[in-house]
């Protein structure tokens, strides 16, 4: 089971389901950061990915090619890491509200189980 997020819309969107944030590590923002980006529609963070990656091409002639690369892993492994907190902090950028943790089998089961039983908590 994996733990989840919980976020629910601003006041007065109803017609919204709540997010569910699944808080562990993801390989799709590791091994593809800009689609992982994207379809989360992180917009802000994918213009810092982009910045970062131009950064570290220019940094590559003065800090060797090996560095360049190892430091694109370990910024590709911390987004790995680091996925659920950016996914959150955009959500509360957006005005959503985050209401709880719940444990779950799937992304969707959490956001059933927070419909059903989780607005009194």
């Amino acid at each position: 089971m994996t733990l989840y997020a919980i976020y629910e819309p601003k006041f007065g969107k109803i017609d919204e389901a709540p997010q569910a944030v699944p808080e562990k590590f993801s390989w799709a923002a590791t091994l593809l950061p800009p689609v992982f980006l994207l379809r989360h529609g992180l917009w802000l963070e994918l213009l810092g990915y982009a910045a970062a990656l131009v950064a570290l091409v220019f940094a590559a002639p003065f800090i060797g090619g090996s560095a360049a690369f190892w430091l694109y892993v370990l910024l590709a492994a911390w987004l790995g890491f680091a996925a659920a907190s950016i996914r959150g902090a955009a959500l509360r950028r957006g005005g959503w509200r985050y209401r709880a943790d719940l444990t779950a089998p799937a992304e969707d089961t959490a956001r059933l189980v927070w419909l059903k039983l989780g607005r009194d908590t």
